[in-house]
């Protein structure tokens, strides 16, 4: 699995740490490629894969997030999808829980299961962890990101890229991750 580490250091204490996959981190990057296009029209997935150097099959799987209400696909010539929701009302726990990511940081699975069959000493404090974590996304929507200036610089970039032919995509195929479920 490709993972991002959110807590580095914590690897100086415990075996396992939270880790957000190849999938979550996709998720969220194409919602918000589709919340900073969808003004436009409907957003195909061609488009958000040149962009986003994401191979358009793993964001096929990803955009499973139909079954989660998140967006609506448009078929037919001009085709694409649409957020089913202002920007402001999809937040990042909802498009993370949607690819059932997990964003859990204790050692168990938050069972309460992690030292013999028991809960260990640390358990309480990491699922806090885990509580303030997934608050924190459930606190940031797509809109909050999409008024952020670094975001709008990147996806300027992007879209100069993309309008010039410049992009490759990633073939994800390559990755350790599996594709989505």
């Amino acid at each position: 699995t490709t993972e991002i580490y959110l807590f580095p250091y914590t690897t100086l204490f415990r075996s396992d740490v939270m880790r957000l996959t190849t999938k979550g981190r996709y998720a969220v990057t194409a919602m918000l490629d589709l919340a900073l296009h969808g003004d436009q029209g409907p957003v195909s997935l061609a488009d958000i894969s040149a962009r986003q150097e994401i191979s358009l099959s793993y964001l096929e799987q990803l955009f499973r997030l139909r079954r989660h209400k998140l967006v609506t696909s448009i078929r037919g010539p001009g085709g694409g999808y649409r957020l089913t929701r202002e920007a402001d009302a999809v937040f990042i726990a909802e498009v993370v829980d949607a690819v059932s990511e997990s964003l859990d940081t204790t050692r168990c699975g938050n069972k309460g299961d992690c030292q013999n069959g028991e809960k260990c000493l640390t358990h309480h404090l990491w699922s806090d962890l885990s509580d303030q974590i997934h608050q924190f996304l459930s606190d940031i929507s797509l809109g909050d990101l999409m008024r952020k200036r670094e975001i709008q610089v990147v996806a300027s970039r992007q879209n100069r890229r993309h309008s010039d032919g410049d992009s490759q995509t990633i073939n994800t195929e390559r990755l350790t991750d599996q594709a989505p479920a």
